[in-house]
């Protein structure tokens, strides 16, 4: 697991709270944004997308994630999400986080700017289905 310090937590909250500011969300009011460092110091960041057909809306991670993954990164260092009121990533959220690495460092924080809580994807998603349970025993 990564090292952060205080200010790249900081920054990283900070992006993530500066990109909550352009979500689309007309039916939850709930804006979350999200912002993704790769392994190679790249940093990506989402947006909720909701959509009047409640199952396509997007999440704020997944969007940073899949913004990731279209450049060619694929490993992960530390993703910061934030809400109002800190709230924590959804399951869909956690299961495609847990793709790309157990270790992955998640920070919450609020619509203050304040660190709320920190964790990793293996602590909140203990137990994850991931690609190694696609191993096919012969």
């Amino acid at each position: 697991m990564v090292k952060l310090s205080q200010d790249e937590k900081k920054a990283l909250i900070d992006l993530a709270n500066e990109a909550r500011r352009r979500a689309y969300v007309p039916y939850s009011n709930y804006p979350v944004g999200a912002a993704l460092r790769t392994k190679s110091g790249r940093i990506f960041t989402g947006v909720n997308v909701e959509n009047a057909s409640y199952p396509q809306t997007m999440c704020a991670e997944r969007v940073a994630i899949f913004k990731a993954v279209s450049e060619g990164e694929l490993e992960f260092e530390v993703i910061a999400v934030v809400t109002n009121n800190g709230g924590s990533p959804c399951g869909g959220c956690r299961q495609v986080m847990a793709e790309f690495g157990l270790d992955t460092v998640v920070l919450f924080g609020n619509g203050k700017g304040e660190l709320v809580k920190e964790s990793t994807v293996n602590e909140l998603l203990p137990e994850a289905f991931t690609p190694k349970h696609l191993v096919v025993d012969k």
